[in-house]
């Protein structure tokens, strides 16, 4: 966790107010629009040392792609994979930078264990025995309904959750189970000055 990550935090929201945002994939449950190359400035320097010493990275930092993230879906028009924690990417070397640039209280980020695997984290050896697992869960506990996780439920297990604090930025491997914290969906909007807007940006290091 970064605090202050970015050096001119009202410049990128200024950025997100020109952008034209729409949906993007099937699993964010809101719109999007791509960051300029301009985010990263400045960024270096704080991402440099994090990468190496926390992540293990020794010759390159790759930067795939940055998305200003806008969360608006209704809890009652969230899909199944939009209601229970996800993962970005089953692939090593990957790793996700959350960083929130709303002002307004729009909860966090929270983590998560599979219960009846214990898994974490999701690579490529376990991805179908997770997958498998979790229909067993289903089968045996039923579906949630629609609705954003909200804590530990009978399938998944919240091991540690963050407040969306402005500016703040959360760094972790893109195969980590997680999950956006939302408890007032009445309070999601379009407007990048009132809504939950994110950067979501996602890095290969080697």
């Amino acid at each position: 966790m970064v605090e202050h990550f970015s050096p001119d935090p009202d410049r990128l929201i200024a950025e997100a107010e020109t952008l034209d945002f729409s949906v993007m994939g099937e699993f964010y449950p809101g719109i999007r629009a791509l960051v300029t190359p301009a985010y990263f400035e400045g960024l270096n320097a704080v991402l440099g040392p994090v990468m190496r010493e926390v992540f293990g990275a020794q010759e390159r930092i790759g930067f795939n792609r940055a998305l200003y993230s806008l969360a608006i879906t209704p809890p009652a028009e969230l899909t199944l994979a939009q209601r229970i924690p996800h993962i970005d990417t089953v692939e090593e070397g990957r790793i996700a930078i959350l960083h929130y640039l709303s002002r307004a209280p729009h909860g966090g980020t929270a983590f998560y264990r599979h219960r009846s695997t214990g898994f974490e984290t999701i690579d490529a050896a376990r991805h179908r025995p997770y997958l498998n697992a979790l229909r067993a869960d289903f089968g045996a506990e039923g579906e949630p309904l629609p609705a954003y996780i909200q804590g530990d439920t009978t399938i998944f297990e919240q091991t540690a959750r963050y407040d969306a604090v402005f500016n703040r930025a959360l760094i972790y491997p893109s195969n980590l189970l997680h999950c956006a914290i939302l408890p007032d969906p009445a309070a999601l909007a379009r407007d990048v000055h009132k809504g939950r807007l994110t950067v979501a940006s996602f890095l290969t290091i080697c």
